[in-house]
């Protein structure tokens, strides 16, 4: 991506409330029609960072940026941003066409029509028609438009909280936790809508979850938080192939994470024996985490095996079988398509560039997207 295609940018934002930094020196840049997920355990900082956005909150350090410009003094209702929360917050005396047209009504005809000189009721009465029909088809509740709040589902109402923030055309949609009260199917459901919404308008979507799953299913940037700081940002996959630490590791996917040491390029210790691996620049006897993902060990027997263990319990998780398997100094997640069943004595294979090596400790500094 190219520089000129920041739209949103933090730098050294920090917030406290009371004795509690929940924000510790962010620097982060979102990309135009970019879907970012903020992405962490609860407390971590991300509806923080969202808020400060949205201009709901005021950093106590740092800048704000958008497009060029310091927003930091701009009220909310004057940034190009709209935001859709995990409450609805509709309005229950307003049938579904009114709660979608409630923003445009208070815009100036010529906010709403700023190519047309002086415009007249009518061309306003149909411009604010249109861009409600236009939602309702993009959310797919074409028909609902005289039906009560009340009468939807949640799903529906999520719908038409997402059409309510979309019809004023923002240049970014701030959505917090919007998923969070659907059940797992339409939550899913909706997952692949918004992303398919995202792409159709092509506009900034930034997006708050605890939700690993929900994050990798959206998302073409993750930003990884805990603890008020930014532990990684990547899309999806880089993120899970290549986390930057345990923390990281351990909320994105199954993880065997264990002590291990660099003795030199390419060669680590771990679990009792010397290891072949493809990871470098580390000091030579380095004390480091070893990452192997549980769908990254395969099974074989233990006349041949490196590592050797006994199956202790076994779980069938649909598409494969869950194993822990005991070698004395580690007890492994294996994740397989054959089963072997508790009490039997295997062999563990791992092949070198399925080893990921992680320091311990990571320097604090600047990432970016």
């Amino acid at each position: 991506m190219y520089e000129d295609t920041k739209l949103i940018e933090l730098k050294s934002i920090s917030k406290s409330f009371g004795d509690t930094e929940v924000l510790k020196n962010i620097n982060v840049y979102i990309r135009r029609r970019e879907f970012v997920t903020l992405l962490g355990p609860s407390g971590c900082g991300k509806t923080t960072m969202l808020r400060i956005i949205g201009g709901f909150e005021t950093p106590d350090a740092g800048q704000v940026i958008f497009d060029g410009k310091d927003i930091q003094k701009v009220p909310p209702y004057r940034r190009r941003v709209n935001t859709v929360f995990q409450k609805y917050a509709l309005f229950t005396h307003l049938n579904v066409y009114d709660n979608i047209a409630f923003g445009l009504k208070l815009k100036t005809p010529e906010e709403l029509l700023p190519n047309v000189k002086k415009p007249s009721r009518k061309q306003v009465k149909e411009e604010i028609d249109r861009r409600i029909r236009r939602m309702l088809k993009l959310v797919k509740m074409e028909g609902y438009e005289k039906r009560s709040v009340d009468a939807l589902s949640g799903g529906q109402q999520q719908r038409i909280a997402i059409a309510r923030a979309l019809v004023n055309e923002p240049e970014v949609l701030l959505l917090d936790e919007p998923l969070g009260a659907l059940d797992l199917k339409l939550r899913k459901e909706m997952q692949l809508e918004l992303k398919s919404m995202q792409q159709q308008l092509g506009i900034t979507f930034i997006y708050v979850t605890h939700d690993q799953e929900e994050a990798l299913t959206m998302s073409d940037t993750i930003v990884i938080m805990n603890g008020g700081r930014i532990q990684q940002i990547g899309d999806g996959k880089s993120i899970y192939d290549e986390p930057k630490n345990a923390f990281v590791a351990n909320f994105i996917g199954d993880s065997n994470i264990l002590p291990g040491v660099m003795h030199k390029d390419f060669e680590a210790e771990f679990a009792g024996h010397v290891f072949e691996c493809v990871d470098e620049g580390f000091k030579e006897n380095e004390p480091v985490d070893v990452l192997v993902r549980p769908e990254d060990i395969m099974l074989i027997g233990s006349d041949v095996g490196m590592l050797v263990g006994e199956v202790k319990s076994v779980l069938f998780k649909g598409v494969h079988y869950e194993m822990k398997v005991d070698t004395g100094d580690f007890v492994w997640k294996v994740h397989s398509t054959t089963m072997y069943p508790a009490g039997s004595r295997v062999g563990l294979s791992i092949v070198p560039s399925n080893i990921h090596i992680m320091r311990r400790m990571e320097a604090e500094g600047k990432i970016e997207a």
